[in-house]
């Protein structure tokens, strides 16, 4: 690495807290295991967001990597309002560092998302924003920007271990020709691919940051289509 590291890796304790967590998911449990959760999970994931933010800059020079919560790392509180899972906490650690200059969540970027026993890397945009999706439709439509795209899911669909998420709607939208060589791409609200595999061994040592950026690399087209489609809109 061209920097000085200061990501050293996660711990077996670490991923022992989600394990636990999945078991004890309770207010009581989470505050006397609390101080691992700081030590074995919040520390090292800011520094893994400032290491990789760094890397990251090789592919996406726009990054934007901020180790705090609600920026770069999501909360582990979930919100419980409307569901009828009450469970307090998220038994999984969530990171995203996104390029543009809208809210975090309507940019594209690069997803980390533990969940023992499985480590999953994702990069695209989870949900268009409603008010852009008009928008998505027809840069998936168009001469340039359709048949651009169309190469990028093609050479996603050929990686072995990966696979491509975001479709929504079970009917082509009003206007738009069915028999359009992307038209399942219009059933889409969100575009994102994705590799989910047991917890490696990097994960314990710097080594995550490369194990990491290899299994993005594959997928930097489809953030670029994505970051420049979003930069035109907004």
């Amino acid at each position: 690495m061209t920097q000085e590291s200061r990501f050293r890796g996660f711990s077996p304790l670490t991923v022992k807290f989600f394990t636990n967590l999945k078991k004890h998911n309770t207010r009581d449990w989470f505050n006397a295991h609390k101080e691992t959760y700081t030590t074995q999970v919040m520390d090292p994931a800011r520094a893994l967001v400032t290491d990789l933010g760094g890397r990251l800059k090789e592919m996406a020079p726009g990054i934007i990597a901020v180790p705090q919560l609600n920026r770069s790392i999501f909360r582990i509180y979930r919100d419980t309002r409307f569901s009828a899972d009450k469970s307090p906490y998220k038994t999984h650690l969530g990171l995203y560092l996104w390029e543009g200059v809208r809210p975090r969540m309507e940019c594209p970027g690069f997803y980390f998302h533990l969940e023992p026993p499985n480590l999953m890397l994702g990069v695209g945009l989870y949900m268009v924003p409603r008010k852009a999706l008009e928008h998505y439709r027809n840069a998936v439509v168009h001469p340039e920007y359709g048949a651009e795209l169309a190469d990028i899911v093609e050479s996603i669909s050929g990686l072995d271990g990966y696979s491509l998420g975001g479709t929504h709607y079970k009917r082509i939208p009003a206007g738009f020709d069915a028999a359009h060589p992307n038209a399942k791409l219009l059933l889409h609200n969100g575009l994102y691919a994705g590799t989910e595999a047991p917890i490696p061994d990097a994960l314990y040592s710097e080594r995550l940051i490369d194990y990491c950026m290899e299994r993005f690399a594959p997928l930097a087209g489809l953030h670029r289509w994505l970051a420049a489609f979003t930069a035109r809109i907004f």
